[in-house]
């Protein structure tokens, strides 16, 4: 990829579904400037996983300058709020930001609404209410204007919203129209995103996932057995489940990979839709 045309000044970000070549650009604007490289990814940031979520490796850490990659323990809850916070001091060096959860990168160049946290016992409903009844029926409970905005096909966003009704008495969309300033305006940045052609990124997909298990994804898998909690947001890394499963004498190894190779075609199509529809100001890059 030529980088020639990319700012070596200003901030710069790297949106683009999974297994799309973000950590190879970022690793080579840093060693091209000197930046450091900061994930945006929400499961790149828990401890326990480093192979199944594509963090980079100890090398890579090594070669170059990395933040907020495997910092949070497993069982933490580690929001947007509190990726924003831990963000913040390091934008005053030359940083390349990079990551596929949009909402993050969202938070950073629009805003944040302050939103409280839930408290353990609502969350213990909504997640009873999830069990039993499923997403239609938290989000028939939502106010019109949040339930107008809301990406309905997301049910951890409809169980979010649901809380912040029942906790504060008040909207989600009501808190998102007080959001306050953002920390990294876009027009201060320069922004990509990729957008590959899907044939080729299921071809890495199928790929990639073929060799983590090689580098060792199923001992990882394997690591995080004991104690695991499908609940946890640490546990939504794509394999996770399918190798778990596995573990515990569930499904064979075939159907485990074969069904995480799935997991995260449908993960990387569901990334796209959103960075087509909430990033149309970014350049965007198609690859190859």
């Amino acid at each position: 990829m030529q980088i020639d045309s990319i700012s070596r000044e200003a901030p710069v970000l790297v949106a683009g579904p999974t297994a799309s070549g973000k950590s190879t650009l970022a690793m080579a604007l840093a060693a091209r400037d000197g930046r450091l490289i900061v994930n945006a990814d929400a499961l790149q940031v828990y401890e326990n996983w480093r192979i199944l979520t594509a963090r980079p490796s100890a090398a890579d850490e090594a070669a170059l300058p990395h933040a907020l990659y495997g910092h949070v323990p497993r069982d933490a809850a580690y929001s947007v709020g509190h990726w924003l916070r831990d963000l913040a001091p390091l934008l005053s060096r030359p940083v390349v930001i990079v990551g596929g959860t949009g909402l993050n990168f969202n938070a950073l160049t629009r805003g944040l609404a302050e939103v409280p946290d839930t408290p353990p016992a609502i969350r213990a409903e909504a997640d009873a209410r999830m069990a039993a009844e499923g997403p239609a029926a938290l989000l028939a409970d939502l106010d019109p204007a949040t339930a107008a905005r809301i990406d309905r096909m997301n049910p951890v966003r409809i169980q979010r919203a649901w809380e912040v009704l029942r906790v504060t008495g008040r909207g989600l969309a009501s808190w998102q129209d007080d959001t306050p300033a953002p920390l990294l305006p876009l027009a201060q940045a320069e922004a990509l995103v990729l957008l590959p052609e899907v044939a080729w990124l299921n071809s890495r997909i199928d790929r990639r996932f073929r060799q983590m298990l090689t580098e060792g994804a199923l001992d990882e898998a394997r690591a995080n057995l004991p104690g695991w909690d499908a609940k946890l947001p640490s546990s939504r890394a794509i394999g996770g489940p399918e190798l778990i499963a596995h573990l515990r004498g569930e499904i064979g190894l075939d159907e485990a990979t074969e069904a995480a190779i799935l997991a995260s075609r449908q993960y990387a199509k569901r990334q796209r839709t959103w960075f087509r529809s909430n990033m149309k100001a970014w350049r965007q890059l198609s690859l190859p």
